[in-house]
């Protein structure tokens, strides 16, 4: 690049002599020479030339005069060196008049050596002009050094919210189970010939009854575990038991469509209810109403007013047997789970289907509420979930428990059990679905090595045994 007065000026006199003692320096090497020019030169270009970063202005600005004064001439032509050797010439025909230093030619052939300064002017105008493409790109505007300033502001925020940041990011919280006690088996209680399908506890805490496939109901004492009573009055096998909280009454439903009441002051049947056309297989007492559901084999749940033994509701829509149901004192719900696969929300007042849940794919022979919070537990052959009560929301599964789930319950400590055909039974922490223990008991002696499943389970009153039940057979 020929060099000429007008391309000269804009760079300051202290730099030109900064080149000129660098030049003449003997212990600098021609590296040194080199970066300590250019770096004088990219200072003064981003100093001198702000309009070198930014895209051109408007073109009513005015003009920027570049026509040497004298007195800058005057200092150009004495601070000059001497003119190029003979190998320095630059040959062509060029518009413009020859620099001090510099020979002209008048032919067309091109520069064989140019100048340490043409070279580091060339070098940083191309570095500038990449800068000058990347601001522009990144949408700065204003003079040169503000765009410099927010040029490597957007670089440090692009470096904070890069790869390394998204790594330190912190992953997101799994709520961490809460500690629960081990489970620990206390007493084996025989006596039933049948299997063992229902039990329930009674208010005060003091007894549990049982419901066998022997047709009777056993009464225990529930420190001791001795028997206390025996109730016969059903004459096929017996599917639900429930104890009144309201009164001294237990309700039982068997296979043979019966549903009875009995007064437990005089351990007798005060009334039956009749309606179901075939085996009835879950019962549930309202916790606040004199109200009992029962639900069986034809595929539809009854609401009975217990004192008069009025039918209230037929709640139909399940296309199987309806194994387990529940309800709850804070709202006018009724849940139910059927071999159909299904779980169904219904309103208790009109009688009427609110919500049909359909993710379960296998029968449902489980459904239990919690006793702290308006949630519920549905248990199938394919897995256990749990769900939001008002609505029907789904909200998790409950997936390590390889087994058909025939009974589920929950405590007030947030513990909750499962029991499965094959004779096992895990420990959850309910909030988090964490199974803290599982354990899987062997045969118990005088039972049947195929019949060990636990068929029904529950806690008692002050959440601190879970009583299960599976076929037992009198020891001899």
């Amino acid at each position: 690049m020929p060099r000429n007065p007008q391309t000269l000026i804009v760079v300051r006199s202290h730099i030109s002599s900064e080149i000129d003692r660098a030049t003449n320096s003997n212990t600098a090497s021609d590296q040194s020479l080199k970066v300590r020019v250019r770096t004088k030169l990219h200072d003064s270009y981003l100093l001198d030339i702000p309009d070198a970063l930014l895209e051109p202005k408007a073109a009513t600005a005015a003009a920027v005069d570049t026509t040497p004064t004298a007195e800058e001439a005057a200092t150009l032509t004495a601070s000059a060196p001497a003119p190029a050797a003979a190998e320095d010439v630059v040959v062509g025909g060029h518009p413009v008049p020859p620099a001090p230093g510099v020979s002209i030619a008048d032919d067309d052939s091109a520069a064989e050596r140019p100048s340490l300064v043409d070279q580091v002017a060339k070098e940083a105008e191309e570095e500038l002009a990449l800068k000058k493409r990347k601001i522009a790109a990144a949408g700065i505007n204003g003079d040169a050094a503000s765009a410099v300033v927010e040029y490597k502001k957007q670089a440090d925020t692009a470096a904070r919210f890069g790869t390394s940041a998204i790594v330190r990011r912190r992953a997101t919280e799994v709520p961490k189970p809460k500690w629960h006690a081990p489970w620990k088996l206390k007493r084996v209680i025989a006596g039933h010939l049948g299997w063992v399908r229902s039990i329930s506890v009674d208010p005060t805490n003091d007894w549990f009854v049982t419901g066998s496939a022997d047709r009777t109901i056993k009464v225990w004492d529930l420190a001791s575990g001795q028997l206390k009573l025996t109730l016969t009055g059903h004459i096929n096998a017996i599917r639900g038991l429930e104890v009144s909280p309201r009164h001294p009454y237990l309700f039982s439903a068997g296979e043979d469509k019966k549903v009875l009441c009995w007064d437990l002051e005089y351990n007798k049947v005060i009334r039956s209810y009749h309606g179901h056309l075939s085996g009835v297989f879950s019962l549930k007492v309202h916790p606040a109403l004199d109200v009992l559901i029962t639900g069986g084999r034809d595929a539809v749940a009854r609401v009975w007013d217990m004192r008069t033994k009025n039918q209230i509701h037929v709640l139909s829509g399940h296309q199987g047997t309806v194994w387990a149901m529940e309800t709850q004192a804070t709202d006018p719900q009724i849940i139910t789970g059927s071999s159909d696969s299904t779980v169904k929300l219904w309103d208790l007042a009109a009688g009427k289907v609110m919500t049909t849940l359909t993710n379960h794919k296998k029968a449902i022979r489980a459904v239990t509420k919690s006793p702290t919070d308006h949630t519920f537990m549905t248990g199938a052959a394919d897995n256990m979930k749990k769900w939001e009560a008002k609505e029907g929301r789904f909200l998790r599964n409950f997936s390590t428990h390889n087994a058909i789930i025939n009974s589920i319950s929950i405590n007030q400590d947030g513990v909750m059990a499962s029991c499965g055909d094959n004779g096992s039974m895990n420990f959850w922490d309910y909030q988090t679905g964490y199974c803290f223990q599982s354990d899987s008991t062997k045969a118990q002696p005088g039972s049947l090595d195929s019949e060990t499943g636990i068929f029904a389970s529950t806690f008692d009153k002050t959440g601190l045994y879970v009583c299960s039940t599976r076929m037992f057979v009198a020891a001899v």
